[in-house]
């Protein structure tokens, strides 16, 4: 009797739901990705928003960032994918396209910390403004991180 093989499609990897998210690579990065950006739009709005035409741009890219990327995260956990590799190609869609809108928010908010180590007034919002570009830089670069493990795995 001849054995019979699995289909091809069973042997492609699966998307991973519920507790098993946090535990690999690409996925994995999701939470940090929140959390950073959650602190970029923290501190950006602490400054009262000294620069509205930068930092305005940086709120944006944040807060939209961190809606969405919390709505894929619950969909992850919650198994709305179906285990359907559009997901995959979505998500690595996604997360590329942040990393870029990411990246433009960084150096606008890097320009906003600069122009606020200028005035004498407040030191305290160059301290927030650096802080912020911290966090911008760090959530870049887990988008990236995110966008090139999802493409590569």
């Amino acid at each position: 009797m001849a054995s019979v093989s699995p289909p091809a499609a069973s042997m492609q990897p699966t998307l991973p739901s519920g507790p098993a998210l946090f535990k690999t690579v690409p996925y994995a990065f999701m939470l940090p990705e929140i959390i950073c950006g959650t602190w970029v739009w923290i501190l950006v709005a602490a400054t009262s928003v000294s620069f509205p035409l930068l930092q305005g741009w940086v709120m944006y890219v944040s807060l939209s960032s961190c809606l969405i990327s919390l709505l894929l995260l619950l969909s992850y956990i919650f198994g709305f994918h179906k285990n359907s590799e559009n997901w995959k190609v979505m998500d690595s869609l996604y997360h590329g396209a942040t990393a870029i809108l990411y990246l433009s928010a960084s150096v606008l908010q890097a320009n906003a910390a600069i122009r606020s180590e200028s005035e004498r007034d407040s030191p305290i919002y160059y301290q927030l403004n650096s802080a912020a570009t911290f966090f911008a830089f760090v959530t870049t670069f887990l988008y990236i991180l995110h966008a090139f493990s999802n493409y590569y795995q």
